[in-house]
């Protein structure tokens, strides 16, 4: 397979609308419970990722007839919740974490044994976070060495509900027992420690099941009734847009429009951080679709300062660190950020992966087991290794803008699981950036 590298040098300020590739995780949940539903879902703005495809792919493996995806729309005929089909071979979920642990929770239920594997990242990651409340709830699943994957799950087992205080907020482990729920006999109660990503609790209200939140117990009673289908318009993703964001505030002179961009509460802990590092970021045209607040962002440079980050905030910024990292670089100051362990189970380690890239940088960087602390410096260029790590990969291109040479990331394939339009979104806007396949 092609290796992929960036090339990226300074230039001059940033200009233009940049639309940003669909969210990825409400584009997951809604091939899941479209599939689960009880009739036909349309769905629009679905990211055409290789991470979402491959749920796709999952689904029609399991039976479900599904037409696209094209130009954003995908029309799925769902089979119900009790319609799913054995299927033949192993489900390969590639580079998908979200897939994998959400489909560890749907599989648990279903009648019939499946197996669960993916790419040479995917199969080093953890998945005893999320086996470890499916087997309280009855399921047999077994994991590889170490806890990870492959995941065999045992069919044919009846789940009951259970009372979970979750250790860690984690939308992924939550949603896998939501799932499972809708299977489950009685009523099922996930407790968070902090506040994740509640996608999956809005779009399964969505879809006409009943979900209850109070502050940070969520109860779902399992058998409530059917999903029914749903036309869904997904948001752009704001962890899509965070990189933007970053680049728009570091280049002077920048201004950038991001059309539609999903604002939901628990995921706009990015925007939060860049405006109390003095990020200029606005929200225009704010509205609703597909039960996701959305709003059209509009970004200008300006001079950051380090901050020490809030914890309350580190949940709903998870996915956005690697940008916020580079933020902080190139931030007057220290920037720290603690009780974000959960980075170094993600693509890659994303703490260590970012320090030793920042290091080779020239930043000042202290690695902590749960954070980091970076001190802002003037940036030279130099090597990147992102580890396969599409979020680190377009980082560390948006730090090449600020750079005193240019900065060559390696290994940024990956990029195209979550933002296969990333280097045309880029170039339209001003940065230089160069592409090498080898």
């Amino acid at each position: 397979m092609a290796s992929i590298d960036y090339t990226v040098r300074g230039g001059g300020p940033l200009a233009g609308t940049v639309t940003v590739a669909g969210d990825k995780s409400i584009s997951h949940r809604a091939v899941i419970l479209s599939a689960l539903a009880e009739g036909r879902s349309e769905i629009a703005g679905l990211l055409e990722g290789e991470d979402v495809l491959g749920t796709v792919a999952a689904f029609r493996a399991l039976g479900v007839t599904i037409d696209g995806p094209r130009d954003g729309r995908l029309t799925v005929d769902g089979v119900g919740l009790h319609g799913l089909k054995a299927p033949v071979g192993a489900l390969d979920l590639g580079n998908s974490g979200t897939s994998m642990r959400l489909l560890a929770g749907l599989m648990a239920a279903q009648p019939f044994g499946t197996r669960l594997v993916g790419d040479e990242s995917l199969m080093r990651r953890p998945m005893e976070r999320v086996a470890a409340p499916l087997r309280l709830m009855g399921a047999v699943i077994e994991t590889g060495e170490g806890g990870r994957p492959p995941l065999h799950i045992v069919g044919g087992r009846g789940l009951h509900a259970i009372e979970y205080r979750m250790p860690m907020a984690s939308a992924q482990v939550k949603s896998a027992i939501l799932l499972a729920a809708l299977y489950a006999r009685g009523r099922t109660v996930v407790i968070e420690p902090a506040p994740s990503r509640d996608h999956s609790e809005r779009m399964l209200a969505g879809f006409g099941y009943p979900v209850h939140r109070d502050g940070a117990t969520i109860t779902i009673e399992g058998g409530a009734g059917p999903l029914r289908p749903v036309q869904l318009d997904v948001p752009a993703d704001l962890s899509s847009a965070a990189f933007f964001l970053v680049a728009a505030s570091i280049v002077p002179g920048s201004c950038l429009r991001l059309p539609r961009v999903g604002m939901n509460p628990t995921r706009r802990g990015v925007i939060d951080i860049l405006r109390a590092m003095g990020a200029h970021i606005e929200a225009e045209n704010e509205t609703v679709a597909g039960g996701e607040p959305v709003a059209d962002l509009v970004v200008r440079s300006a001079p950051l300062r380090g901050i020490a980050i809030p914890r309350e905030l580190v949940p709903l910024a998870i996915d956005e660190f690697p940008a916020l990292f580079i933020a902080a670089a190139c931030a007057q100051g220290t920037t720290t950020v603690r009780g974000a362990e959960e980075l170094r189970v993600k693509e890659s380690d994303r703490l260590a992966v970012m320090a030793r890239g920042l290091a080779a940088l020239g930043v000042a960087v202290e690695e902590y087991p749960d954070g980091l602390a970076i001190r802002g410096t003037p940036l030279k260029g130099g090597v990147i290794e992102s580890g396969g790590d599409h979020r680190v990969a377009m980082a560390f291109a948006v730090a090449g803008l600020k750079a005193a040479d240019a900065v060559l990331v390696r290994d940024c394939r990956n990029v195209a699981t979550s933002f296969p339009g990333f280097v045309a979104c880029a170039k339209a806007v001003g940065f230089d950036l160069e592409v090498n396949a080898s």
